[in-house]
């Protein structure tokens, strides 16, 4: 697009008085009214909020209002979208030299980074620079460092096209931006601040674990890792304070001149107690105030050299961040993964640092992306919302049974920040300003919530549990720094004077620790228990500890991240399926968190939860989906795809909302899945394909699977693919292929002969009917040796891990005759134990249109794994019957065609003999395709069903 004439006329006006606005009397402020804000205007961007949106979800906030000491403490403009922050604006005036200027390109970059932004924006008008923000900033970084894109004002008429494609609010929203980010994005020093802070907390809490061991005599390892944890949660709320304004800036690191540190900290933090009313700074008891005040940490012993390493680490120069821009998720998650470590003492005493063991078994933390937490939220709590008042929504109680560091918690809070302030913003604001008790107040920004309204809406409203006591104050934590944002010193003292209240809720009696799962009743008959035992466990009885919320019928919403495949001991295994519906097999911690959340929510409450999505085929799990099908209401499924937990690529999540309300006939569930294989914040909602599905139709399935795919066609078409099939796991064996770990070695075709080389197959090697393998040899040593007499050895049919990603999502499966292949660990391998079933007849039923669509309308999962493939209904033969005798070698004889003709098209050298080749295997697949409907007995509607879904997935 053209640049529009009022770009023309900026350019134009600028060029005339260049002179004059380079002077030092044009200052920052006259530059930003008369050039960037109309710039900003043209490329979409409502910068003076003419909309009338609430705080919360204005376009730019204009935030050089928020000073710490006579300087800005936050960057000129936040441009954003729904509330989520794109991208920062920092301004100078044009007597700065942006180009070559070091100072003004450190100041965005650490302003960005702290906020996780990828890219911002430093301007005077005269110059235009964009930064990958990802880059960690450094003292002494040179201006270009991180610089993407330099223009002059000269460049804005030439250049519109690519500024707008980039930064009008059109292209945010259209993901133009996002793909530029990504392709902007440096390959080295790109850093993430999270992983920057992870980092540098784990340096202090080994540095404090040890000290604190070493200077205090007799204290064990919780009474340590307690005290670590706290104080630095500690410093680091005040820190941040600091940074926004709340607290005197510098007061901490004014404490490392001299000696004596910790007792003059212990003075600050008391102090604090007085000002916050926080679990965090809880010293004395009090009356009405819920928990037991600290009596242990301030008469600890800490060497003034740590503490001083630790507190000047949190500022600049030595610290890049800029605390008043730091999300609260950023914290959680850099905390999240901090919690995957515990402090245990040798005997000797020593602090030393380990992985927790249900880590370690788990393969690390995953910390839930931002986006995915918003739309459980969304998809839980904003239902509960819909076309309510405030006082309506006070009675909402809404919990997260595995809280973690908190990241469900603060976007169930910041939801209903978010909800309550446009909800008085939209009705009379003014008469909810005024009163004993005022809701919002009048701000440079527009409308806020008051400290009292955003105090009372956490304590009425969010609730945790989690078994982890360290994670508990970390949920806490985050929370307490929620309700700070946007307050000041003097607005909180002018708080403290007028409501004669302290500044923070006390959460004790919100978030607390416990076993979600175990209740008190675990101990019924055991006299002589183990302290240590009674510590692990730790049992919690929901009804005592949250009466109130039980005497109104329990909560309205459960939502969370519950533990995936955490360990679980022989007795508490023997508790929990004596408590639960489903009573076979290895149930999975998720499982039981999911019957334990449906447990506590009212009649009409929902549960959102992230979860594997294996659960909802396993035959582990048949009981409880049974359970769930029959007792309440499914609201929504999702299918997300793999790479939503980066580091753990091959996890493939599902989203599941339930309502606790009975089953009805007429109910339907909405049903989506992710057509793309890297689903992200970008592209989650274009993403994801939508159907509905009805409910009453599950209880019908034979397999009790709850298929995001099967509409009431599907189902019959299914059905009766069924009631003629026999499991292919009744007939065959289905295993994965080798996992060969690190110590496979790769060898060429002259080493061959040496060691116990075999011929591999691996990705992009196999095909429909054939194989194309390409000289991969594997040498695997002695393993290799023993494992060659299991049966791999033997002819096996072949398939492909993951679906292909086409419009035509299908098996893919081939025939090692010889056994002569050795399938990696992206395969799965079925050989025969029934001699009456050809392996050939197998191989054509599996590739054909209708046990394809059988698949894609059952398993909602990218991979081909061993556990589904056994499911499939492989069409019943009755050797002694002669039709079926007959339908079988009618199979066998168009597969050997089949592979025939493929083999003989890897070898044709003509175009013309290729083509008549492909034309001869299309013809042979209908025709196998036809066998194979005769052989289930589908009618002319249901074949419709199949070939009518290129892509059966809803």
């Amino acid at each position: 697009m053209p640049a529009p004439a009022e770009i023309h006329a900026l350019v134009e006006r600028f060029e005339a008085n260049l002179d004059s606005y380079r002077g030092g009397a044009y200052n920052e402020t006259l530059l930003r009214r008369d050039f960037l804000d109309p710039m900003f205007k043209a490329l979409g961007w409502d910068m003076d909020n003419a909309q009338g949106y609430a705080e919360a979800f204005r376009d730019v906030v204009h935030e050089d209002a928020i000073k710490v000491g006579g300087s800005t403490k936050a960057p000129d403009y936040s441009f954003r979208i729904g509330g989520r922050r794109i991208f920062f604006l920092e301004a100078k005036k044009p007597s700065v030299f942006i180009k070559e200027d070091v100072a003004p390109a450190y100041q965005l970059r650490r302003y960005a980074w702290s906020a996780d932004l990828p890219l911002s924006v430093l301007s005077d008008f005269e110059e235009f620079a964009v930064y990958d923000c990802r880059v960690k900033p450094a003292l002494g970084d040179k201006a270009a460092k991180g610089r993407v894109l330099y223009l002059t004002f000269r460049d804005y008429i030439e250049r519109w096209d690519e500024i707008a494609g980039i930064f009008s609010k059109e292209a945010v929203l259209k993901g133009s931006f996002d793909r530029y980010a990504r392709e902007a994005k440096g390959k080295r020093g790109t850093t993430g601040v999270d992983g920057d802070f992870l980092a540098q907390i784990e340096g202090w809490r080994e540095t404090l674990a040890k000290n604190i061991a070493l200077r205090n005599n007799g204290v064990g390892a919780r009474e340590l890792n307690f005290a670590v944890q706290t104080t630095i949660d500690r410093i680091v709320f005040l820190r941040i304070c600091e940074d926004r304004g709340i607290e005197p800036l510098d007061r901490l690191r004014g404490l490392t001149n001299g000696t004596g540190i910790y007792a003059r900290l212990s003075h600050v933090f008391r102090e604090a107690d007085d000002r916050y009313n926080s679990g965090l700074f809880h010293f004395r008891t009090e009356r009405h105030r819920a928990g037991n005040p600290d009596e242990f940490t301030l008469g600890l012993k800490i060497d003034d050299k740590v503490l001083k390493e630790l507190i000047l680490g949190l500022y600049y120069p030595e610290s890049p961040y800029e605390f008043s821009v730091l999300p609260a998720d950023i914290l959680g998650q850099v905390y999240e993964r901090f919690l995957g470590s515990v402090i245990r003492l040798t005997a000797g005493g020593q602090a030393k640092i380990e992985e927790k063991p249900e880590v370690k078994k788990a393969g690390g933390v995953y910390y839930t992306p931002t986006y995915i937490v918003d739309y459980i939220v969304g998809q839980t709590i904003g239902r509960l919302c819909e076309g309510k008042a405030p006082r309506d929504v006070a009675k909402l109680r809404v919990l997260d049974p595995a809280c973690g560091s908190g990241s469900f918690l603060i976007g169930a809070y910041q939801y209903l920040l978010d909800w309550h302030l446009k909800w008085y913003a939209d009705n009379e604001p003014e008469r909810h300003a005024k009163g004993k008790d005022p809701k919002v107040h009048h701000a440079a920004n527009g409308w806020r919530l008051t400290a009292s309204e955003r105090k009372r809406i956490l304590t009425n409203n969010i609730y945790g549990v989690d078994i982890d006591a360290q994670a508990v104050e970390v949920s806490k934590l985050s929370l307490l720094l929620k309700v700070l944002e946007g307050e000041t010193d003097e607005t909180l003292n002018a708080q403290m004077r007028l409501f004669h209240e302290r500044a923070l809720p006390d959460l004790d009696g919100n978030i607390k620790c416990g076993n979600s799962l175990i209740g008190p009743d675990f101990f019924d008959g055991q006299l002589e228990l183990d302290e240590e035992e009674r510590r692990r466990i730790n049992a919690f009885d929901w009804q005592a500890e949250f009466a109130e919320v039980f005497k109104s019928g329990g909560f309205d919403a459960v939502i969370g991240n519950p533990p995936w495949g955490s360990a679980i001991s022989s007795d508490e295994k023997d508790y929990l399926q004596s408590h639960s519906v489903s009573r076979r097999g290895e149930a999975e911690s998720h499982l039981y968190f999911i019957e334990r959340g449906i447990s506590l929510l009212r009649r009409d409450g929902i549960l959102g939860f992230i979860t594997p999505n294996t659960w909802l085929t396993i035959k582990n799990a048949e009981g409880i989906r049974r359970h769930l099908l029959s007792t309440t209401t499914f609201v929504e499924l999702s299918e997300l795809s793999k790479y939503i937990f980066v580091d753990a690529p091959d996890i493939v999540p599902s989203l599941v909302f339930i309502s606790a309300r009975p089953p009805g006939r007429r109910d339907k569930c909405i049903a989506k899945r992710a057509n793309v294989t890297k689903v992200d914040q970008a592209n989650f909602d274009s993403c994801m394909v939508t159907d509905l599905i009805p409910l009453s139709t599950w209880a019908t399935d034979t397999l009790s699977t709850l298929n995001l795919r099967a509409t009431d066609s599907a189902i019959r078409v299914r059905s009766k693919l069924v009631q003629r099939g026999i499991p292919l796991g009744n007939i065959c064996s289905v295993l994965y292929g080798i996992k060969t770990g690190d110590n496979a070695r790769y060898v060429s075709k002259d080493e061959a002969a040496l060691g116990y080389p075999v011929k591999a197959l691996k990705t992009g090697e196999i095909g429909r009917y054939s194989l194309s393998w390409k000289q991969f040899w594997l040498d695997w040593g002695d393993h290799l040796a023993g494992f060659r007499k299991s049966r791999v050895d033997v002819p096996k049919i072949v398939i492909q891990y993951i679906r292909k990603l086409s419009m035509q999502r299908r098996l893919v499966a081939a025939i090692d005759v010889n056994g002569s292949y050795y399938p990696l660990n992206n395969y799965s391998y079925v050989s025969s134990d029934d001699p009456a079933y050809s392996l050939r007849y197998v191989l054509g039923i599996l590739n054909s249109s209708a046990l394809n669509y059988y698949f894609a309308s059952t398993f909602i999962d990218y991979n081909i794994k061993p556990t589904y493939l056994q499911q499939l209904p492989i069409r019943a033969i009755d050797m002694s019957n002669r039709l079926d005798r007959a339908s079988h070698d009618r199979m066998v004889a168009m597969v050997n065609q089949m592979l025939q003709f493929h083999e003989d098209l890897a070898s044709a050298k003509t175009a013309h003999e290729k083509t008549l080749l492909e034309r001869q295997i299309a013809a042979t697949d209908r025709q196998i395709d036809t066998l194979v409907y005769e052989l289930y007995g589908l009618t002319g509607d249901e074949i419709a069903i199949v070939e009518g879904s290129v892509n059966p997935a809803l």
